[in-house]
């Protein structure tokens, strides 16, 4: 189970981790619909591009551009989040809604925990694959931890001051009383 635009659903694909055995050449990835790591889509490229149900996650320390050229092709593509205070899969997420304009599903997975969930949906996530040993109804309430945002992001593209009127009386305020 996965949390995807605010909703608990079934997750049908499959996350690819190599084993330490594994190499991103010679890996087999089978078939169905499977979130390959980003070397492995670099190393197997030609031969993964031919699947209509392909995804690619990036690590921490990769670079989303990798993607810039085939970006369209995915209809997901997930973001590792290696331990809870690894914060880097932020800027990945941001980078790849605002600067490479990717429309798709945007996931996060690994160490996703009910904390994070509001901050990573204000930068473009819209799925989240929250740690097993979590409850996921207790991590969906973390999409609606705050009831505002003051700052500018993804899903906001102005800031709280900008969104709000202020009453004209209060603004001119009472000079003559």
């Amino acid at each position: 189970m996965i949390i995807k635009n605010k909703t608990i659903v079934a997750d049908d694909w499959v996350v690819l981790r190599l084993s330490e055995q594994e190499s991103a050449e010679n890996v087999t990835v089978a078939p169905g619909k499977v979130i390959v790591p980003l070397q492995v889509w670099l190393k197997q490229r030609d031969v993964l591009q031919q699947r209509a149900e392909i995804g690619v996650w990036l690590a921490s320390d990769e670079r989303p551009e990798d993607l810039k050229d085939v970006i369209d092709k995915f209809s997901v593509i997930a973001v590792d989040f290696p331990k809870f205070s690894d914060g880097r899969g932020y800027s990945i997420a941001y980078n790849l809604r605002a600067r490479l304009g990717y429309q798709g599903e945007l996931r996060a997975i690994g160490d996703v925990l009910r904390d994070q969930l509001f901050y990573m949906q204000r930068v473009g996530f819209d799925a989240f694959a929250p740690r097993p040993d979590r409850k996921i109804e207790d991590a969906l309430k973390g999409l609606a931890d705050f009831s505002e945002a003051y700052q500018t992001s993804i899903d906001r593209k102005l800031p709280l001051f900008r969104r709000l009127q202020r009453k004209e009386s209060s603004a001119a305020g009472s000079i003559n009383e």
